[in-house]
């Protein structure tokens, strides 16, 4: 199941997807590190896959011949959250 990564609905859809491509709800670019399995924030260049040429942009449209969507809106980062400090919260007496 693929899930935009901008309005995290999902898109009915399985398989490749084209560089073109768009979310049919918000009309962002559905081919983007945002939206691949591959991307990992803190990571070199925040992608795991280590043969990847950088991508500046992660939210724009690209060329990366690495790129597979991830699954359910893995990719997903919440922005601004601190993991080590939900960590912490969750173990707060």
């Amino acid at each position: 199941m693929q899930v935009c990564y901008k309005c995290r609905k999902e898109l009915g859809r399985d398989g490749a997807v084209g560089r073109r491509d768009i979310c049919p709800f918000c009309g962002i670019d559905l081919h983007v590190c945002l939206s691949c399995r591959f991307y990992d924030p803190g990571s070199y260049n925040d992608c795991r896959e280590p043969q990847a040429e950088r991508v500046v942009e992660k939210d724009r449209s690209n060329f990366c011949d690495y790129f597979e969507f991830g699954v359910s809106g893995d990719t997903v980062k919440e922005k601004g959250v601190d993991p080590k400090g939900k960590l912490e919260d969750l173990f707060k007496n």
